[in-house]
């Protein structure tokens, strides 16, 4: 899969733009790319313009479409295609139905033919089910509820509030009545309130202070997750996209407190494969390559700068499974660290607070079992000592004050619910006054002028949403900025609550439990099991859960299992995971499930099971392997095949392709593709028993449409109704208002029609 997405995604740019005055190539191209008996379809879309065409290009197994393309040339019926980027050239023969010829890249040749064809949407458009019968599906949740799906997951009017560094703007998004998000600045003198950014056909998904006047904020097409970034000036001005490179995925990684005319960013923009960092210019966009992974090197998984933007550090990926740290010493990179998956070492930050350069903090398990942070000389390759652990869960988190020469603030890690551990005088002052404000509730402070005068302080619990202040440290007042969802009373939420249980082998496994807020002891109430994503390295918070809490007020509780292979708990539970996907991760699952009933929460009888992405899989994996279980189930972007799903994973994926394997399982050794096939779903749907809703996005990436028309076909030629949902504006997850609204209110007639809460006492709130 390697060399195929290489050379085929190589195509996608290769196929570029048309120059010609022939009308022969006007129309849709579709070819497949044979590699090493590896197949990947590519579409060419050209349309004529004034000069010649225009043309775009579409990989439907990746999500891709519409992506720009370069140059065509058609000359006595042949037609050369170029990208002198990729190093690329396709020469073919322009025949009655389509380009008969031969693709090159680095000395190597494979024969493509393109075919005259119609372009499509992505997937089978036959399968989805009609807005019509969504609509219906919807309707079948009927009752007197305090609160709506809207209530719950409207756009709140306002969210992502950052600080400018001075403090004279706060930055945020604000909501249309219509459902978009805009970029507004407000001042905190004033209170004066500008649009500075609107959003158009595509989400800004996210943004951040470049320096006093100017923003940076990242947007993609359709939920593709090529993210481009864009400036603006707080003034409005010198709006401009300033990676303008079709098809590549671009992310910051830097923000250079000592160079404000530039940040640090990462893009696959030389190397679709492999991402390399440059220095953009935040105002002309003019980008300087800080480092090459040169071909046959290993690739490369992450880089370390300094303050003042100097590549000390790169992180690789070794014989596909293993780490190397590289450091640079006396002008050299040498490495540092080999580790094994599982193990962690690894920069957290370079520490200025010292003489010695070469002096970090990193984060590191190579001494116990749970991630630790220590002082490090990265030079001698020494642990000068642990300045932060836990006995129980993995610590990882640290804040250090640039105003008081990198002074450590506080560290903090999750546990059963978030901790904060204040270090500094001048944090313990700022943290008691913070706590003497909010009690008990959980706070954060997520921003704070380059001064320290104020302090951007976010509030949270599992009641609460979340509510943003503003502490003025040396007028010593909190000023309320904004409460997100204020509809939702705290008083009317459910509570979650930590539990823990032994797994039918005997590990200690986590999780949350969310009772409805009317629960009386000794109801058994239907159930709602919802395994993370990831599913490596992720796990469910204490915390506000919108979905917990809109299940809660039909009366339904809410699961959360933090099954082996989640992370937080140390390197022995993440290992205990790897080739257990779908086994004894899942009997973890099944195992908080019977706790759960054991316990007097659930009728056994009412079990539904929801999840997106892995825990899509993880739904359609229950309903093969454990089919009385569940009631009925809802596949969110999940994967249903694991040898379809492996062979179209997005290029940036494709260093990680070995530990995907070890996570999951290598199709290439015999043992573990008998696995794979047992316990792909697609493959085994004629013992799903119980009531299917499954829902995907069209353009996702990572787990391709073809997941989800897989699952769908083949129960629909077993004669059995299921609704599906598809949006094709969306990617991995849905970004936008409505398709999240449509999504909860289909979700929550399918569970009314399946889990039949009883219609005698509507759950108030």
């Amino acid at each position: 899969m390697t060399t195929l997405v290489k050379f085929s995604i190589g195509l996608v740019m290769l196929l570029l733009g048309v120059s010609t005055t022939a009308q022969k190539l006007n129309g849709s191209y579709s070819g497949t790319l044979d590699v090493q008996g590896m197949q990947m379809e590519l579409i060419v879309n050209i349309t004529p313009n004034e000069d010649g065409y225009d043309a775009t290009l579409d990989v439907p197994a990746q999500g891709a479409s519409g992506i720009e393309l370069d140059s065509v040339v058609l000359q006595d019926e042949t037609v050369t295609i170029k990208s002198a980027k990729l190093q690329m050239t396709y020469i073919g023969t322009l025949t009655e139905n389509g380009i008969k010829g031969t693709y090159k890249q680095m000395g190597q040749e494979y024969p493509l033919t393109f075919n005259k064809t119609v372009k499509t949407k992505p997937g089978n458009t036959a399968l989805p089910s009609t807005d019509a019968e969504l609509d219906k599906l919807a309707a079948k949740e009927t009752g007197d509820y305090k609160y709506s799906v809207e209530d719950y997951f409207t756009t709140p009017e306002a969210s992502s509030f950052k600080l400018s560094p001075n403090g004279k703007y706060i930055a945020y998004m604000k909501r249309r009545k219509s459902g978009e998000r805009d970029l507004y600045l407000k001042e905190t003198e004033t209170q004066k309130e500008t649009l500075l950014k609107k959003q158009e056909e595509d989400l800004i998904r996210g943004f951040s202070w470049a320096n006093n006047d100017r923003i940076l904020y990242l947007q993609d097409k359709g939920g593709d997750e090529n993210y481009h970034v864009y400036g603006v000036d707080v003034t409005g001005e010198n709006n401009k996209e300033l990676t303008p490179f079709e098809g590549v995925r671009v992310n910051i990684i830097e923000s250079l407190k000592e160079d404000e005319d530039h940040v640090i960013v990462q893009m696959n923009k030389d190397n679709l494969q492999q991402e390399e960092p440059y220095r953009l210019n935040i105002n002309t966009g003019e980008v300087t390559k800080l480092y090459t992974v040169q071909a046959g090197d290993p690739p490369v998984a992450g880089y370390n700068f300094d303050r003042k933007g100097n590549l000390r550090a790169i992180n690789r990926i070794v014989d596909g499974v293993k780490t190397e740290l590289l450091y640079k010493i006396d002008g050299e990179f040498k490495q540092v660290k080999l580790t094994e998956f599982g193990d962690t070492f690894g920069i957290s930050t370079f520490n200025p607070n010292t003489e010695n350069p070469d002096i970090a903090y990193v984060i590191s398990n190579l001494d116990g079992d749970k991630i630790e942070i220590q002082l490090y000389d990265l030079k001698k390759d020494k642990k000068i000592k642990t300045v932060f652990s836990n006995d129980t869960f993995d610590v990882s988190g640290m804040s250090l004050s640039r105003k008081r020469n990198y002074e450590i603030d506080y560290f903090s890690y999750t546990g059963e619910k978030a901790v904060i551990k204040p270090v500094s005088d001048t944090y313990k002052k700022v943290y008691t006054r913070l706590q003497k404000e909010f009690g008990d509730k959980q706070f954060f402070t997520v921003g704070r002028t380059d001064d320290e005068s104020k302090y951007m302080v976010a509030v949270t619990s599992d009641k609460i949403v979340g509510e943003y202040y503003l502490y003025d440290v040396k007028k010593d007042n909190v000023t309320l900025l904004y409460k997100l969802l204020p509809q939702l009373k705290a008083e009317d939420m459910a509570s979650m609550k930590p539990i823990t249980f032994k797994s039918r082998d005997g590990l200690t496994i986590h999780g949350y439990i969310t009772l409805p807020n009317n629960y009386k002891k000794g109801q058994r109430v239907p159930l709602i099991v919802n395994p993370h994503g990831g599913p490596q390295g992720i796990r469910d918070n204490w915390g506000f859960n919108p979905e917990a809490q809109l299940f809660a007020s039909r009366g339904y509780a809410t699961l959360h299992v933090n099954f082996r292979v989640s992370g937080g708990y140390g390197k022995e539970f993440l290992k205990a995971g790897f080739g257990q996907i779908g086994r004894k991760a899942m009997d973890d699952v099944e195992d908080g499930v019977d706790y759960v009933i054991e316990q007097g929460y659930v009728d056994k009888d009412r079990v539904a099971i929801y999840g997106g992405s892995h825990g899509g899989y993880a739904v359609l994996r229950g309903m093969t392997k454990t089919p009385d279980k569940y009631a009925c189930g809802v596949d969110y972007v999940g994967v249903s095949n694991l040898n379809t799903f492996m062979n179209a994973i997005p290029p940036y994926w494709e260093k990680y392709r070995e530990l995907l394997y070890k996570i999951w399982y290598n199709p290439n050794i015999p043992e573990e593709k008998a696995i794979m096939d047992e316990i792909s779903p697609a493959l085994h749907v004629e013992k799903i028993k119980k009531p299917l809703f499954v829902v995907q996005g069209a353009n996702d990436p990572r787990v391709n449409i073809d997941e989800a028309d897989q699952i769908v076909e083949s129960l629909r030629e077993k004669g059995v109704e299921v609704p599906y949902m598809v949006k094709y504006d969306e990617g991995h997850g849905f970004g936008k208002e409505e398709n999240r609204l449509d999504l909860y209110k289909a979700m929550m007639g399918f569970f009314a029609e399946h889990l039949k809460v009883e219609k005698t006492t509507p759950v108030k709130g």
